[in-house]
């Protein structure tokens, strides 16, 4: 999708970029290899060729991180599909959300392997650093609003330069509403432990609360698990709606001009 995308150019909004694909012009390749577009002016058709040029060859070199100023925030979900095998699935559990609380369960997936640290147990924001490192994309839920600007504002400099896509506001686009469980259970997604399924958010901090007061290794499993469905069915949810929203925002848009007027640039 995002070499469909035009919407990172400036002065171009989501009509104008639905219009372009209604006259044909559906890649990049194809927008650069076309001598005149009506309504663009011959310098500023140019100015958008170079930039593209520019996208092209951040992408060819998988430097996610150059699409992090250039693409709208709630538009990040169209790197996914090229970004998706070098994507990280991140959670986190806390205590609260003021000054005193900090951060007792991290969780990420990549597809194949999940890691969860715990505070106290294994938590290295060290090694998390270096591990986050390796990704061109992280996925969360709602990770905008709160994963990301509480891990910022604990550890600034521990997450890299790269795109978030957050799912919640693509499901929000999609009409589908709520937390995280109550999407899974409109994608007809299923937790296999029974206990783990009828858990939610705060459950998971009184699990910890319950293991470091009696040390029992039963609430630490169920901690384990618990997180680590949240982050492997994140990847269920993006595979499950991309394709979804992509259709969505892939149509010919009738009846509109493609520019309001001719600009000199």
């Amino acid at each position: 999708m995002i070499q469909k995308s035009f919407i990172f150019l400036d002065k171009i909004d989501r009509i104008t970029e639905k219009n372009l694909w209604k006259i044909g012009i559906t890649s990049w390749d194809k927008f650069v290899s076309t001598d005149r577009i009506k309504g663009l002016s011959k310098a500023r058709k140019s100015y958008y060729d170079r930039q593209l040029r520019k996208a092209q060859a951040a992408l060819y070199n998988f430097d996610s991180s150059y699409f992090v100023n250039v693409l709208p925030s709630s538009e990040t979900w169209r790197l996914y599909h090229f970004f998706k095998e070098d994507a990280v699935f991140l959670d986190i559990e806390v205590t609260g959300v003021s000054n005193a609380d900090d951060i007792t369960v991290i969780g990420l997936f990549d597809g194949v392997n999940t890691k969860v640290m715990i505070k106290g147990i294994n938590m290295d924001m060290e090694y998390l650093k270096n591990e986050l490192e390796k990704y061109k994309l992280i996925v969360s839920y709602n990770g905008s609003t709160f994963d990301i600007p509480f891990l910022i504002k604990r550890y600034p400099s521990l997450l890299p330069n790269i795109p978030h896509f957050d799912l919640k506001t693509a499901c929000q686009r999609l009409g589908l509403k709520g937390g995280l469980k109550d999407i899974e259970r409109k994608l007809g997604i299923r937790r296999q432990n029974a206990v783990v399924e009828k858990l939610y958010n705060g459950d998971i901090i009184k699990l910890y609360k319950m293991y470091k007061a009696t040390g029992d290794n039963h609430y630490l499993n169920l901690l384990i698990e618990y997180n680590e469905e949240d982050v492997i069915n994140l990847k269920f949810i993006a595979d499950k709606i991309i394709d979804l929203l992509s259709k969505q925002t892939f149509v010919s848009f009738y009846g509109m001009p493609l520019f309001q007027k001719a600009e000199q640039f």
